[in-house]
């Protein structure tokens, strides 16, 4: 569907604005996909970053009415995961899992197949079945060396679930697999291994007050002086000649910049497993 050029611009503007704040502020993303949706209801991108921002601030109902317009309007069913996964967030795990057996699935790429997986594994969960999430994420994405987008989650999924069914030395294997494969933090498997092997971190920068009261008990100021010394002192005054520099602090603030580039997809079937 083609907009006018001005009602157009203004679309991609907010759009641009619920990709780059969907992460870091979320609520705000939803403020603007709002307007972007009272502009343009009938402009598949415009209903799919409805979605995405309405899912990434848990109002899963209207998520999922987003993607469902979304998939009438384009016939792709790339965000059937994700429209599984909001039946999770509305406690409807059995409509998460029916919706992996459906033939939707068969026409997702293989990131979207390990999505569908994902969110079925956290169905199970969800239903008090930790045996069977186990099962579910077992595959031959699970044990490939290959390291796809993908592969950190799935390991760390599969580690949580071991974990879950108190199978400690396994998970432990496998969520030093999950942090070797997440090269950019997406999972915190690194904090979890560490929790496993009893390790505790502490902030250095972070001091002990007792410490600090005795610390400042025994250290002597470089300024200071002795009655004697002060005495001393008082002969040379007339020969002490005290200057004071005046020192001119400038503040420069960078402005912030609009970056007005075309609108991102969020990605697809982020799966709350």
């Amino acid at each position: 569907m083609s907009l006018p050029k001005t009602l157009a611009d203004d679309v991609a503007r907010n759009l641009v604005m619920v990709a780059q704040l969907l992460d870091e502020d979320p609520e705000a993303a939803y403020e603007y996909s709002r307007i972007a949706l009272r502009l343009a209801s009938r402009v598949a991108a415009v209903r799919e970053a409805a979605g995405f921002a309405s899912y990434a601030t848990a109002r899963y109902g209207e998520a999922l009415a987003e993607f469902r317009a979304t998939k009438r309007m384009t016939g792709s069913v790339d965000l059937w995961p994700v429209m599984a996964d909001c039946e999770r967030g509305m406690g409807r795990p059995e409509r998460a899992l029916a919706m992996a057996g459906a033939p939707e699935v068969q026409k997702l790429d293989k990131a979207g197949q390990v999505e569908m997986r994902l969110v079925a594994a956290g169905a199970r969960q969800d239903m008090g079945q930790p045996e069977a999430a186990v099962v579910t994420l077992q595959g031959p994405e699970l044990a490939a060396n290959a390291m796809n987008p993908w592969t950190a989650r799935l390991r760390y999924a599969y580690a949580d679930a071991l974990l879950a069914v108190d199978r400690k030395a396994e998970a432990r294997e496998w969520f030093a697999k999950a942090a070797e494969a997440d090269q950019s933090g997406s999972t915190d498997a690194s904090d979890r291994l560490a929790e496993l092997d009893g390790v505790e971190f502490v902030d250095a920068l972070v001091e002990d007050p007792a410490e600090s009261h005795d610390l400042a008990e025994s250290v002597v100021p470089a300024d200071a002086e002795s009655e004697d010394d002060a005495d001393d002192d008082e002969d040379d005054e007339d020969d002490v000649e005290i200057t004071e520099a005046e020192v001119d602090i400038t503040d420069e603030a960078d402005p912030a910049s609009f970056l007005d580039s075309p609108f991102k997809e969020p990605g697809t079937g982020t799966s709350k497993a």
